[in-house]
């Protein structure tokens, strides 16, 4: 499959300032990414997604039910009410090919019966919450590794075509426990390509950040204290920025990853970053923040693509992806219209060329949504 790189344009290299002509051409170009190059076919195809249930679960199974036609989309998970729920709104009576498998990551066995005759497996079930991940380690590990593990073996037991893991930026140079098992699961799907040999299951990753909107994420936490009429908005540190990217990209990312995955990459996105602060302003203009201090396991910034993996990664027009240690994939991106990063390169949150502020970011949303 030809892979096109398209360069951004050459004045919004750098972050331009805020009001600028500039600026306003940078919101335009992240709200055209919408990731959804190039389609797979899922038309007829047996789909499992562990953790469905989740947010991203439930946007997932909306965007493959209005795009394709599934012989069979499978939701995996151990949690029945959130089953039940999720019943309501894709019922088997309406969507004939929904099914609803109750199970956990850890059980290789109940994997292994779930994944008979499925052709691609996307891999969102994890423990996430870090403050709950470092109280509970053996917990997060059991669920993020060994459930990594599982995934593996039952992907290759059922003749699996595709397995597609998603990731956090956590997992670059981690410094809390959910950060480094998500590393360690990445690692594992990388290496699994190994175990499969060169017509077996393939395996890869996509990494991304904060999901706007998401269950657990502090945009659904303002809203709930802004309706109840707080008098302020607590920020960790008025210094933190963290990578955002809305459900919908998301999904398009991982679809789109999908049908250009060979096994082994992990997929970054491109997407906006902005100051903590400056989401408080877009969701509460003139609402006063009060630092609260930076929490245990928590990072100032946070770092998708660290610079010593520099030389393994490749640029898309809307994508890193991070190769594996293997050299064939490499010729291949690049043949295919991808070009090599500079030396010495990182991506992270607060040197994000596609920084926003609260007036970008609303301009994005806008876009997106509109």
């Amino acid at each position: 499959m030809a892979l096109t790189f398209k360069a951004q344009p050459a004045d919004l290299a750098q972050p331009p300032q805020a009001g600028s002509p500039a600026y306003g051409r940078l919101v335009q170009w992240i709200a055209r990414r919408d990731f959804r190059d190039p389609q797979i076919d899922l038309n007829d195809r047996q789909v499992l997604v562990t953790g469905g249930t989740g947010s991203f679960g439930q946007a997932f199974v909306a965007e493959v039910i209005a795009r394709y036609k599934p012989r069979r989309l499978i939701i995996f998970s151990r949690d029945e009410l959130k089953q039940y729920e999720m019943a309501q709104l894709f019922p088997q009576d309406r969507y004939p090919f929904m099914r609803y498998f109750i199970g956990d990551v850890r059980s290789r066995e109940r994997l292994e019966m779930a994944m008979r005759d499925v052709d691609y497996v996307v891999h969102a079930a994890a423990m996430k919450q870090v403050p709950i991940a470092e109280y509970n380690p053996f917990e997060c590990v059991h669920t993020n590794i060994l459930g990594a593990e599982n995934i593996v073996q039952a992907a290759l037991a059922r003749n699996v075509k595709q397995v597609l893991a998603l990731s956090t930026d956590k997992a670059a140079n981690p410094v809390n426990l959910y950060g480094a098992t998500k590393l360690a699961s990445d690692k594992i799907f990388v290496a699994a390509n190994h175990l499969a040999g060169a017509d077996g299951t393939r395996f890869s990753v996509v990494r991304y950040g904060n999901v706007i909107g998401s269950r657990g994420s502090v945009v659904p936490m303002f809203q709930k204290m802004i309706a109840d009429g707080a008098g302020d908005l607590p920020i960790t540190d008025d210094r933190m920025t963290r990578f955002w990217i809305t459900l919908a990209q998301g999904v398009n990312l991982v679809l789109s990853s999908m049908a250009m995955m060979k096994g082994g990459e992990i997929y970054v996105p491109k997407i906006a970053s902005l100051r903590m602060t400056e989401l408080a302003a877009a969701m509460a203009p003139g609402l006063p923040h009060r630092v609260i201090g930076i929490r245990p396991g928590e990072k100032l910034h946070e770092v998708m693509i660290p610079e010593d993996v520099a030389r393994q990664t490749v640029e898309l027009a809307d994508r890193y992806v991070i190769l594996p240690p293997w050299g064939h994939l490499r010729d291949a991106y690049l043949e295919g219209g991808a070009r090599a990063v500079d030396d010495g390169f990182s991506y992270a949150s607060d040197r994000n060329p596609d920084a926003l502020d609260a007036r970008g970011l609303q301009a994005l949303l806008a876009g997106a949504f509109t």
